[in-house]
């Protein structure tokens, strides 16, 4: 498996994961309808965001990477926000979010995809990573505790109106 930006190149494999969430996992499947939308636009976004081009009210700058399979499907997206000097990021966001599609949950896919992500993080300068996940999702705090996170605490999220555990992983290398 590999971490790759994302490309035009990938539209297909990208069409199957958004499917994939659509058919199994609704919720979250509007995060990236963008991309099932209008592929390009949505790619050249990404592409601006880990620049700091062209940003959103409210974003920071923000590496996008999808996971792709032996067959060069896309089997999760993760992101890595540069800096979270926001309330909302420095809270309840993170440096570090990721999706599996849901059809690849409970293969270890997520473990791997953040080990790969980590280093790219280190070479953004971040060498303390936050990352919160649900406190019901078992999943992803076992992600998160398998690449070296240690809870801080579990809050109560504002804007996600959820209880979020809050890790840190030290990437100083």
């Amino acid at each position: 498996m590999e971490l790759v930006a994302p490309a035009l190149n990938h539209q297909a494999a990208f069409t199957r994961f958004y499917d994939d969430f659509a058919q199994f996992d609704p919720d979250n499947a509007d995060y990236y309808r963008p991309g099932k939308d209008d592929f390009p636009t949505y790619v050249t976004r990404l592409s601006d965001e880990a620049l700091g081009k062209n940003l959103r009210k409210g974003y920071v700058p923000c590496s996008h990477f999808w996971l792709l399979d032996a067959e060069q499907q896309i089997i999760g997206a993760i992101r890595i926000r540069h800096h979270i000097n926001t309330p909302f990021l420095s809270q309840e966001a993170g440096h570090i979010g990721y999706d599996i599609a849901p059809s690849y949950r409970g293969r270890g896919c997520g473990k791997q995809m953040l080990a790969l992500a980590l280093p790219k993080a280190r070479k953004l300068g971040i060498t303390r990573a936050l990352i919160t996940a649900n406190e019901d999702n078992t999943a992803s705090r076992k992600v998160i505790e398998a690449n070296g996170g240690m809870l801080e605490n579990i809050i109560n999220g504002e804007v996600f109106n959820e209880s979020l555990a809050r890790y840190w992983v030290d990437i100083n290398g």
